[in-house]
């Protein structure tokens, strides 16, 4: 069985190949179409020297429409081609994401950093480096939106998160429709162009313009317009050949059956109907153009989605969305409204501006633009989730197919403990990535962690912290096992200050605390984590506010990490009935060289290198 690194090497070189295949096909197509085009007009020259009219006109015929066939499959190889780029550069991601050149991928989800969340901006889940630009796979909005929710919403039952692993698991063999999906999504045009204008307006109603009436005058009244029209053109069609080849001596009667102050006046007045509500229409065609794209993309998904079949009850559940109760599947209500969409995109043409005095296209428009909505604009919505819901779920599969050995989570219930065998940090690489075990809840319920500078107290805390997260999402964690309870996750870890609102970054510090202990005091099952806590004030005043917190927090419930330098704090394991447990991390030197071996120690630490770094940067210790 080959390895996903193997797995992605291979289809890569398998689509590379496709493309080359299919621009051979298009570059065959380009030379056909310039070699019908020199040989019909060949003939098109001798059929005009021969005087041979009627073959002239077949041979007309005939070119015409071999070139406009040849045209339509030009188009539909580029869309192949476009296709099999994206299908590439989705396997090369994925090479990249297993070499460790993830933090180069552009979407960062920077747009979803909010640093007043209770741990998002703390734990690195979106931003430059984050757990985001990681494992997104999802390129439409509501994607985006839908796997942010998963990383920042904590379930409110365990069998949420274990509907969704059995989903992940599925999904996570399911490579072929994976990477499809996801090469669909690429095509859309802006993954961050918010859709709520777009589902407003698909719940707006204008019933007046689908009244039987209304609809019948504009039929009439156009097809009459027509008419006397194509009778005008005919007629200066026939006087401009009489003048250049004197070929009629006598004008045929019917030309004087419709006047031409008759369809010069028809066109007049719908020219003043279509004056008539005219922003009203314009909006929508404006709409309609401008999702025109967003559109075929959620038609080509959905129709992905309708092909494959799947055995998750959670899928299963989801799929059922996407049929009407009379049986209509989404892919073809939404194909109709594409085509719609299409025909009012190709408007930016002189020829509408022709017709539509003639036709009066634009009401037309609106009318199977209303149809459409009534008919089907209250479950577009819905379908879309479905696609959001998708993506969000494959960014979560493509961490268990690139990582068959981290572990599917456990989720207990009862009192608050967290367990892990061999946890480590999933923002780093396999082979720089140091794991430690972890029971906690059980004996104790607050990690006091302790330790030197750069030992890895700050990254322990995230690296439980973020598989926490990934446990709730639905995702498989980093670990070699993982057990633990649904609980609200709040951290202080990474505090700023904020000069426009006059707030220092510890009085900042003080707000986040204060949250904690409020969440605390409203009896949530909450799982803190505290990097330094009080730095910003004095050493006495921070190890007595820190002694008070942790006595408060250690109640009942709660389970808590806390990394500090204040030694003295460990002390607080040594009291009666203590919920508290000293951990550390620890440094050696060899060589006159500092190293870090990241491993969890029982006690408190009882290295320092403050004095070493300092000496680094040039600065002059005195021996004594």
């Amino acid at each position: 069985m080959l390895s996903a690194l193997e797995e992605y090497k291979k289809r890569k070189h398998r689509y590379n190949l496709l493309i080359k295949r299919q621009q051979k096909y298009m570059a065959g197509i380009s030379n056909l179409r310039l070699l019908i085009f020199i040989i019909g007009f060949i003939a098109l020259i001798e059929m005009y020297i021969l005087r041979e009219s009627f073959i002239f006109n077949f041979t007309v015929l005939i070119m015409l429409s071999l070139l406009f066939y040849l045209a339509y499959l030009q188009t539909n190889m580029k869309t192949k081609i476009m296709h099999s780029a994206a299908l590439v550069k989705v396997n090369q991601a994925s090479i990249k994401r297993l070499n460790g050149e993830w933090r180069n991928f552009e979407d960062i989800g920077g747009d979803f950093i909010d640093k007043n969340h209770n741990y998002s901006y703390d734990l690195d889940i979106f931003g430059k480096g984050s757990l985001f630009q990681l494992i997104n796979t999802a390129h439409t909005c509501i994607g985006r939106q839908k796997l942010k929710k998963l990383l920042t919403e904590k379930p409110q039952y365990k069998q949420n998160i274990y509907d969704r692993q059995s989903t992940v698991v599925e999904l996570a063999h399911k490579i072929y429709f994976r990477q499809q999906f996801e090469a669909e999504g690429k095509m859309i045009p802006n993954n961050k162009q918010n859709s709520k204008e777009l589902f407003s307006w698909l719940k707006e109603r204008k019933n007046f313009i689908l009244k039987k009436q209304l609809i019948w005058a504009l039929r009439i009244l156009s097809a009459v317009t027509a008419a006397a029209t194509l009778t005008l053109v005919v007629k200066i069609v026939y006087f401009i050949l009489a003048a250049l080849f004197d070929i009629y001596k006598t004008v045929p009667k019917m030309f004087y059956l419709v006047p031409s102050y008759v369809s010069v006046s028809l066109i007049l007045i719908q020219c003043i109907i279509l004056k008539i509500n005219k922003k009203d229409r314009i909006k929508n065609l404006i709409i309609a153009e401008k999702y025109n794209s967003d559109i075929k993309v959620y038609k080509s998904m959905l129709g992905l989605i309708e092909k494959h079949e799947f055995k998750s009850k959670y899928i299963v559940n989801l799929c059922k969305k996407l049929y009407s109760n009379d049986g209509a599947s989404a892919y073809v209500q939404i194909e109709a409204f594409s085509k719609i969409c299409g025909s009012i995109a190709n408007r930016r043409n002189i020829l509408y501006s022709i017709l539509n005095p003639i036709l009066m296209t634009e009401y037309y428009w609106n009318i199977s633009v209303e149809k459409w909505k009534i008919k089907s604009g209250d479950s577009f919505r819905k379908w879309i989730d479905v696609i959001g819901e998708l993506e969000a779920l494959c960014s979560l599969a493509v961490i268990k197919y690139d990582n068959p050995h981290w572990c599917m989570p456990g989720i207990v219930t009862g009192s608050s403990r967290i367990t892990a065998k061999n946890m480590g940090y999933p923002l780093l690489e396999e082979k720089k990535r140091i794991c430690n075990d972890l029971n906690i809840g059980e004996t104790y319920s607050v990690m006091l962690v302790t330790g030197s500078n750069m030992s890895g107290k700050s990254t322990f805390l995230r690296t439980v912290g973020i598989n926490i997260v990934l446990a709730y999402s639905g995702a498989p964690v980093c670990a070699q096992e993982f057990f633990c309870t649904i609980m609200d996750i709040y951290s202080c870890m990474r505090v700023n200050d904020n000069l426009g609102q006059n707030i220092s970054s510890f009085y900042a510090e003080i707000l986040r605390i204060k949250n904690i202990v409020e969440a605390s005091k409203k009896g949530k099952k909450i799982l803190f984590l505290l990097d330094e806590i009080f730095k910003g004030t004095n050493s006495r005043d921070r190890h007595t506010g820190a002694m008070i917190l942790v006595k408060q927090l250690s109640k009942i419930g709660n389970l808590g990490f806390i990394s500090t330098h204040d030694l003295e704090l460990g002390e607080m394991a040594n009291y009666r009935k203590s919920k508290i447990r000293n951990y550390h991390f620890s440094e050696y030197y060899r060589n006159n060289k500092i190293y870090f071996d990241y491993k969890l120690k029982e006690g408190i630490s009882d290295t320092r290198n403050a004095i070493y770094l300092m000496k680094l940067a040039g600065i002059e210790i005195e021996k004594n």
